[in-house]
């Protein structure tokens, strides 16, 4: 039996969320993780999949109501890291770094933290500041000799983090070169962000060797839309998609706000299958649940 089998077949108490998540990136089947933004996103979320994205863009929305283009401190995303791992303890956890938030120092501080309290992995990206989305225009990377100083600090304080190097390069050689030096590295994952073509991710596929990758997909992003078997197929081993609860959120929202005022207020007629108090509940008491299984009957003594 392969290791990855081995370790879905353990306890989740009894090894790391590093550890689980890399078994399940070693797996033969891609993993796919979930961009979430807020705990409610994250509640909808882990009812379908195993692993939850917290992506920089989400949160940055969500938290602030800012775009995503450097404003994160480094507080408000592992105290939030902390509430998702209590809410959802078998869910893997891959948490956007950006930059690690300022020097290397600072990196390794916010990866001992976050793998303090449950994360599973975390994405280290290259930009320099202002840094911007991975998928916007006008990005700008640190020299790679400065940024694989920071990731080697990064490398040596991870226990069993999983630790995804990511590149923000947008010309072709020197995404080639960045992607190779990063897959020389003890990284476990490389991410080329806003990678344009299918075409583009097999080349890179082909510089990283067997270093497991990881492809971005974002709604109105620069990387085409594909299939998670197209995406294996192309030696894709993870797939992060950011926003698609983001974007669905905003779009329901705005949707439902028009329809009230155009009602003056009324609410809609109930559907069949709408959301209301009772589903929203059921869905929030998920999260204590996980933490409390319902007592067994007391066993009854042999007379």
């Amino acid at each position: 039996m392969v290791q990855s089998q081995l370790l879905a077949q353990m306890p989740h108490t009894a090894v790391s969320p590093g550890r689980r998540l890399r078994a399940a990136i070693a797996a033969e089947e891609i993993t796919p993780l979930i961009g979430v933004f807020d705990m409610f996103s994250a509640s909808v979320a882990a009812r379908h999949y195993d692993g939850l994205f917290v992506s920089g863009f989400g949160f940055a929305a969500s938290y602030y109501g800012l775009p995503d283009i450097g404003f994160i401190a480094w507080p408000d995303i592992v105290g939030f890291v902390q509430r998702l791992r209590l809410a959802f303890p078998r869910q893997h956890l891959l948490v956007d770094i950006d930059d690690g938030y300022g020097d290397p120092e600072v990196a390794c501080h916010v990866v001992e933290h976050l793998e303090a309290i449950g994360a599973s992995g975390v994405i280290l990206e290259d930009q320099k500041r202002p840094r911007r989305c991975g998928h916007a225009d006008g990005k700008q990377v640190l020299p790679l000799e400065e940024y694989l100083t920071k990731l080697e600090m990064v490398l040596d304080t991870r226990r069993d983090l999983v630790v995804v190097a990511r590149t923000d390069a947008t010309d072709e050689a020197d995404i080639m070169r960045r992607a190779q030096a990063l897959a020389a590295t003890d990284a476990d994952v490389v991410l080329v962000d806003g990678v344009r073509t299918a075409d583009q991710i097999a080349r890179v596929r082909s510089v990283v060797g067997d270093k497991p990758l990881l492809f971005n997909q974002i709604a109105g992003g620069k990387s085409p839309r594909l299939s998670l078997p197209e995406l294996q197929a192309l030696g894709v081993n993870v797939a992060i998609y950011s926003t698609p609860c983001l974007f669905a959120a905003q779009e329901a929202i705005d949707q439902a706000l028009i329809g009230l005022k155009q009602r003056q207020g009324r609410l809609a007629d109930p559907r069949p299958g709408a959301i209301g108090v009772a589903a929203s509940t059921e869905l929030l008491e998920d999260n204590i649940s996980r933490h409390h299984p319902k007592a067994q009957p007391p066993v009854q003594a042999a007379l």
